[in-house]
């Protein structure tokens, strides 16, 4: 292995000094909160999170993981039978979230879980996987991304991504007027710390770990419809398997 290909593999996991109880707690309480806020003060940006995973559902599908499902408000949009409703995986890491989940949607399965560790199913045992702004959140991205490969159908399935342009211009000037303000208004302290434990992957580390499991089919950006990063907040990206990992 060369000095580079060492380098490029030692980053992962990347690791943080650990969290305070304080910080622990406020951790937990945010991200449940900004759950409930994000679609009642900036709905233009939660229809386009949701939206996108729903409009590039395949035909007929099944079976459905969701990765970092938060409370649940993915749910809101979809339009599932009773079978694809039994069949529909919503796992996150953080139980006050997954119980508000079970409460929210008892129709389907809510569990905790880390989509970094290997989870209880078969291989290729869903034909549709969604990570609706996760993937920048992951400290151990590849182990996740090669989690998702396993569990992904080969022949049919298919991933949906949506993830932030972080770094960007406009994504880092809407962050200092939406989850900031509230933060540092509830909390009485700095946004920082909070942030720079969470939006941890770029864009460019996203795609480069998924290259070699996902084929991209296709992508698009949030709010203007160009592929330039400074001016968007989102991406939403559309992948099928690859029949044999790179």
């Amino acid at each position: 292995m060369s000095d580079t290909e060492i380098k490029q593999h030692s980053k992962w996991p990347k690791t943080f000094p650990p969290l305070t109880s304080e910080q622990q707690l406020i951790s937990n309480d945010f991200m449940k909160y900004w759950h409930e806020v994000l679609p009642r003060h900036f709905g233009f940006v939660d229809e386009f999170n949701h939206r996108y995973v729903v409009k590039t559902a395949p035909a007929g599908f099944s079976r459905t993981l969701e990765i970092g499902s938060g409370i649940g408000e993915h749910l809101k949009y979809e339009r599932l039978n009773d079978q694809q409703k039994a069949s529909y995986v919503a796992v996150d890491i953080r139980e006050n979230m997954v119980a508000e989940s079970r409460k929210l949607f008892p129709d389907i399965r809510a569990v905790v879980g880390d989509c970094q560790r290997r989870m209880d199913f078969e291989d290729g045992h869903f034909d549709r996987i969604l990570a609706i702004h996760v993937l920048e959140h992951l400290p151990n991205l590849p182990a996740a991304v090669r989690e998702m490969y396993r569990l992904c159908d080969k022949k049919r399935g298919v991933l949906s991504i949506v993830i932030p342009c972080e770094g960007s211009f406009a994504y880092s000037l809407a962050r200092k007027m939406s989850a900031q303000r509230i933060f540092e208004k509830r909390y009485k302290q700095s946004y920082q710390w909070f942030i720079e434990r969470e939006h941890i992957n770029l864009p460019h580390e996203i795609f480069e770990e998924l290259a070699p499991y996902f084929t991209l089919n296709a992508s698009t950006y949030f709010p203007i419809p160009v592929k330039m990063r400074f001016c968007n907040l989102c991406i939403g990206a559309t992948f099928t398997p690859a029949l044999a990992a790179t």
